[in-house]
Order: C-alpha cells, then structure tokens, then sequence
C-alpha cells in the first residue's frame, strides 16, 4: 500500500508526539486489561489473589517493544504488548501457589522458546516459510487473526466490558467508529494521520456527557463511565496521585511473600515448563501471519529482511523483559499494525517515540487514570477499525489467488471455517493443571488444515495458488477471445 510515512522517514518533532500517542491509544486498552485480569486469579485457597499493576505493564510493554525495535534492525513497525494468551497458564501457574516468581519464569520459558526457534531458523534458513506459507494460505490466515479478533470488539460496544447488553453503548461505539472513518476519509492531511484520537475523542466526550447526565437524573443506563479510577487515584490527594513508581513484578516477587505460596524447586520449574512452553510453540503461526501481513502493508518482505530470526530473536527477548518488569509476555499487537495501515505512517521513530512515552507515562497517574476511564464501548467501536483492517488486508493478499480454482477454494475453506469455529486439538491431560497438557489453537489448527489441504490438491507439493493449472479452462479462455476477434473481423467486412 502507499505510505505516507516509510519505516525510515522521521515526522517533524510535534507531529511524531501525536502519531505515538496515537500508537499509544490504540495499544493501552488491551494492554492495561490483561494485568486486571491476572489480578483476580485465586491462589488455591480460592480467596488469595497477587496484584499486578497496569502502568507496571505499560512500562514492560514499552520496554519490550525497544528491544524489539533493536533485534529486529529498526525494520519492522509495530508495538509489542500484553498477550492474551497465555492467561490461562497465569491462571494455572497462580492456581498452584507459585506467585509472582512462577509468573516471571513461565514467561521466561515462553521466551525462550522464541529464542531457540531463532536460532534454528538462523542455522537453517527462512525460505521454508514463504513455501509452506503461500498466498492462498497466509491471506485467509491473516484474515482469520482479524475476525477471531472481532468478538472483543462487537462485545465490549454491546455490554460496555459488562454483562447487561445496551443499544445505548453500540450507539456511542457505532459514532467512534464514524468519527474515525470520517477522520480518515475526509480529514485534512494531518487529520488523516491520527484518526482514533479523532474517533476516541469523540466517543469519550459523548460518553462523558451521557453519564454526566445520567449521574444528576439517577438513570443508571446512562452512565456509561466508571469514575472509581479518578477516585482511586486523586483521593486523598498526595504527591503519588501526579506522580507514582510502577509496582514492577520483579519488586512484588521479592518482596511480597503471600501465605501458601511455594518454593520454587525442580518440580516447579517443570510444572511451569509444561504449562507455558506448549502455548508458547504454537504461537509461532500468529508471529509468522503478523509479519507476513505487516510486511505487506509496508512492502516489504520481513520474513527475509530483517530476517524470522531476529523478529523471533526480538519478540521472544522482549517478551522477556516486559514480563520482568510488569508480568506480562508481550507480543506483537494487531491493533499496532491496523494502525499503521489506516494511517499508512510506518515510521519506526513513531513506534519507538510511542515505546518511550508509555514507559515515560507509567509513572503519570493522571494518564494512567485517564486510559483505564475510557468507556469500553468506546475502545470496541475503534477496534472495529483496527480489527477490520487486520481482516482486509488478509482479503488483499488474496487478490493474487486464482478463486476460480477448487484447489484454492479448498485450501481457503479449510482455513476459515476451521478457524472461526474455533476447532481447538487437545492432547494429554496435565494432571497438575487438570487441563490439556497441550493445546493447539483454532489459528495453528486452521494452518495445518490449510497446509495439509495445500499438500493433498496438489500433489504432494505446495501450491501457490497463484498460477492457472487446468489446462481446459485456459484452452476455453483462448476459444473465447479467437471467437471474438472472428465476429469483429465479420462485421467489419459487412460493414465494408
């Protein structure tokens, strides 16, 4: 797609400040939410819980997504943040009283499980990547990512995060999502740039007058914003309500010790391998389908340049560190790389100036405080953006693959009805865990079904999809364009 800003060009100073808090914005719902859904995981006894703190998070995030920027050669335009998942091996890893330290090594295992596989790749090459994942596989993938993604959104602006479903809140969803396709449509050139400030703006406002309202009147149903934050934060007032360290989870591990927690010995570390190395193994297909897709939106070929081993390399040291910092494992965020498609500004000093500022406002309350306050409505009426880009670039890939062809058809068909059915393989059962000992995913499932369907209609061999191979339809298209040109040719002999 065209550009507005490549990876290497450099916005003027001010502009590059709103383009990241931009990055920023459409980054931070998601990963504020993941350390609050850790945070009401029971230990054992069913009442014990372990705190972990948002702007923590926010801080490893950022962190995370600049040792990425570094490992990955300042090549690849996209933010790093709190991964969804793994939550049910946080659950599992708190579950069985191995607190916060369980946390930060399961994150470390998962790590390196990206850094072996970086070594690997660097030993045996990347090219079996662009084989085994063609167009006519890849392009229903990503689009897969994009729509697997999309019941967070069309839940959050129907419940607002809650349970009780309201037209009230699609509404005010439903105008960010306008207000961001109108920013972008038909904004100025500038306006064009930053259109879910623009859409997330106006949601906010609305919802802010809405409960305004609602609070004076008593209607509940109007009261869309939750104000306990400001609450929580300004009152008392004290120094720590502008200013405030970050509970790190390094600092939380040694130094709160919560009643029932275990020593971490050689069963420990093996329970915890156990639990986060699988997950960590099939997250390897999302890895490869985020660069496939955001190396088609910036041109370029990231599996090759800067090369699968070091986005692997970047992505797995940076989950690393962020988890160390604010106990979450990161990873490459699809709301980052919509952005960058709807604005078409693939600068990577945005991405690092972005990276900076959420490490730098972590220790901002009142900005903490302000993002944990946006509606929930709001944020899924501009992930219906985000997540829509995701889907429709996938769409685009595609544009390359022959439909005409039932062997394409076929492999298509595997891929989506697998994967938005959610058809999960479970092997084995952890017998500490009570769960699967390995879960693949409906997105790894769905890969495999692609490829083994690629293999079957072709032979053996993987196809692209691409080329035209019946014989027969070409032979037909050719019969068709002589038999034209012989009526042309008779007409303008009557004609003489």
């Amino acid at each position: 797609m065209k550009l507005t800003y490549d990876i290497n060009d450099k916005p003027e100073f001010k502009q590059n400040l709103i383009f990241a808090f931009q990055q920023m914005i459409a980054i931070m719902a998601a990963t504020l939410l993941v350390p609050m859904l850790m945070s009401s995981y029971t230990m054992s006894d069913g009442v014990t819980t372990l705190a972990f703190d948002p702007a923590a998070a926010l801080f490893g995030a950022g962190l995370g997504t600049i040792v990425y920027i570094l490992f990955s050669k300042r090549k690849s335009p996209v933010f790093l943040g709190s991964s969804f998942t793994f939550l049910g091996a946080y659950a599992a890893i708190i579950g069985m009283n191995y607190g916060y330290w369980g946390v930060i090594l399961g994150i470390l295992f998962a790590g390196l499980v990206y850094v072996v596989i970086a070594l690997i790749v660097r030993t045996i090459g990347s090219k079996w990547v662009n084989k085994m994942m063609p167009a006519v596989i890849i392009g229903p993938i990503v689009t897969l990512i994009g729509l697997s993604l999309s019941s967070t959104a069309t839940g959050w602006m129907s419940t607002n995060g809650g349970a009780v479903y309201s037209l009230l809140t699609i509404l005010i969803g439903f105008i960010t999502f306008l207000a961001i396709v109108y920013a972008s449509v038909k904004g100025s050139k500038t306006i064009k740039l930053i259109p879910f400030i623009v859409g997330v703006g106006a949601g906010y406002v609305i919802a802010l007058i809405l409960t305004l309202i609602g609070k004076v009147s008593g209607i509940e149903a109007l009261q869309l914003m939750d104000f306990s934050p400001f609450a929580n934060a300004f009152v008392p007032f004290s120094i720590s309500s502008i200013v405030s360290v970050p509970k790190f989870t390094f600092i939380q591990a040694m130094t709160q010790h919560p009643e029932g927690v275990l020593p971490i010995d050689g069963a420990a570390l093996g329970n915890i391998a156990v639990t986060f190395i699988p997950i960590a193994v099939v997250e390897l297909a999302q890895h490869i389908a985020d660069h496939k897709n955001l190396g088609s939106i910036i041109n370029r070929d990231l599996i090759t340049n800067p090369g699968l081993d070091n986005t692997l390399l970047g992505d797995g040291i940076g989950s690393i560190v962020g988890g160390f910092f604010g106990g979450a494992a990161n990873t490459t965020y699809g709301e980052s790389i919509g952005c960058v498609a709807i604005t078409g500004n693939a600068s990577i000093s945005t991405i690092f100036t972005a990276a900076v500022g959420c490490m730098l406002l972590a220790f901002f309350t009142p900005f903490v405080v302000i993002i944990n306050s946006i509606p929930k409505c709001v944020m899924g009426g501009a992930c219906v953006a985000l997540y829509g880009f995701i889907a429709v670039s996938g769409l685009q890939m595609l544009k390359r693959v022959d439909l005409g062809n039932n062997k394409n058809l076929f492999v298509v068909s595997a891929i989506l009805v697998t994967g938005i059915g959610g058809l999960t393989l479970n092997f084995g059962r952890n017998p500490v865990t009570g769960s699967a000992f390995l879960t693949v995913t409906a997105l790894a499932t769905a890969l495999i079904a692609g490829i083994l369907t690629n293999l079957v209609v072709n032979g053996g061999h993987m196809g692209t999809g691409e080329e035209t191979n019946d014989p027969i339809s070409a032979s037909a298209d050719m019969m068709g364009e002589v038999e034209f040109e012989d009526v042309n040719k008779r007409s303008k002999k009557k004609s003489k």
